[in-house]
């Protein structure tokens, strides 16, 4: 009697199938990143609070960012990018869930709190995919694969505003004046109500991210540990790291660019509702968010395949001059062509991030692990820019506001032409580089 022929080792996914499954990530966290543009304005009527109060949103969910990125770091070195991306996963799901608790009572603090959480998760999820995705193979093509996967990405915050803000906003918003004729309880029940529309929809979501996290967790995708600090034989820390003057420079281009877009789409909804722009109601605003963002993910598919011929920095600057552009022309007209040019600087959003992260994390070997550490931590951008665009709004008005996202975008074309320039020390190390290696992750 023969024993059993012994079994092939089950082997790992090729690299394009690895990139499909982590594009699914971006997809997610996209589409939950942008259902914050409609949670500020119904928790804005839901509480009565003016624009500065109401940006604690974006400021809470954009500060784990700052908060969490080094620790996710630390949890990226440890565990690898697959196990990193699924317990980000399940960390985001926590967060989810706690939306229903937060809508029960109905307390601010406690939607804060879950929106804390849920952020951290997504700050894991970013810290390990957006370098994983530029790693899965040729260095000279990276900066396509990252803006074909931060197209997914904006698929995402095209659909979720557009199938979920409707079920979020559906109810209808009472006038200051309505809410101040009420009694105490009648106004804790109206706030009540209000608030409970978001408890399904986050609990539908906080079921996808589980089984996202389990899908992933079955799939055997390179581990890539080698481009983690596991490879830092050196042991470099942050300050070696800031001494790559085109990283230093991505770190806070980064800033701007993630506090530009958050911005302007926080405040997308309650500017297409003033008179002199569109004069439009909440519910109906929401629908014209996937214009924005759907914008951004038209331009990330054309990028990716422009990116492939054109140099990647003149394309950065370009765009950020068009952004510039458009800005001006909405804050000095009226109506639909105000409507209309602020909506289209989606378009040209589109491959900032990607582009940035790349041309920042360029050469930097071992130490990407590190440097994809700071450069999602300043992602904060979107909590400390929007604030500050809410206290300008409260002060001069909505519309003029939108000078601190131009000037955002002027510092990104200063960036993309001259701050994201190797030295040539460093362009010559990054030529030596060989391609990371990969094994299985157990």
């Amino acid at each position: 009697m023969t024993s059993p022929a012994p079994q092939a080792p089950s082997r790992q996914l090729s690299h394009p199938a690895a990139i499909a499954i982590v594009s699914l990530i971006f997809f997610m966290w996209g589409g939950l990143t942008s259902l914050n543009d409609v949670l500020i304005p119904h928790l804005k009527a839901v509480f009565s609070m003016n624009y500065a109060q109401a940006m604690l949103i974006q400021f809470t969910f954009f500060g784990a960012y700052f908060l969490m990125s080094l620790p996710s770091g630390a949890v990226l070195a440890r565990l690898g990018y697959k196990a990193s991306i699924v317990v980000g996963l399940m960390v985001a799901a926590v967060g989810a869930v706690l939306f229903y608790p937060a809508a029960k009572l109905p307390s601010y603090g406690l939607f804060l709190a879950a929106l804390f959480v849920l952020a951290s998760g997504i700050t894991l999820l970013q810290v390990a995919a957006n370098p994983y995705i530029s790693l899965l193979g040729d260095a000279a093509t990276s900066h396509s694969r990252l803006n074909l996967a931060q197209a997914l990405n904006s698929l995402g915050t095209t659909l979720f505003p557009y199938f979920i803000g409707p079920l979020i906003l559906s109810a209808a918003v009472l006038g200051a004046d309505k809410l101040a004729a009420m009694s105490p309880d009648a106004l804790a029940s109206y706030r009540a109500t209000q608030a409970q529309s978001v408890q399904v929809p986050y609990l539908l979501l906080a079921g996808a991210l589980v089984l996202l996290a389990a899908f992933v967790l079955l799939m055997r995708i390179p581990a890539l540990r080698e481009a983690t600090d596991a490879g830092d034989t050196v042991r470099h820390g942050y300050a070696d790291v800031l001494r790559h003057a085109h990283l230093k420079w991505g770190v806070l281009a980064i800033f701007v660019y993630v506090g530009a877009e958050v911005s302007i789409g926080s405040f997308l909804i309650n500017y297409l509702a003033e008179p002199g722009i569109g004069g439009l109601a909440e519910a109906t605003a929401s629908k014209y968010l996937p214009f924005y963002w759907g914008g951004a993910m038209i331009g990330r598919f054309i990028g990716a395949g422009l990116l492939t011929k054109v140099d990647a920095r003149k394309l950065l600057a370009l765009f950020a001059l068009i952004a510039i552009a458009l800005l001006a022309t909405t804050m000095s007209t009226h109506g639909q062509l105000a409507m209309w040019t602020v909506l289209a600087i989606g378009l040209f959003n589109s491959i900032m991030f990607p582009t940035i992260f790349t041309t920042a994390i360029e050469g930097l070997g071992a130490m990407t692990g590190k440097a994809s550490s700071l450069l999602i931590m300043a992602i904060v951008g979107g909590a400390v820019v929007p604030l500050a665009q809410g206290a300008l709004a409260d002060r001069i008005g909505i519309q003029h506001a939108f000078a601190l996202p131009l000037a955002c975008y002027a510092f990104i074309a200063w960036y993309a032409l001259r701050g994201s320039r190797l030295s040539a020390l460093e362009a010559s190390t990054a030529a030596a580089l060989p391609a990371a290696p990969t094994r299985p992750m157990h």
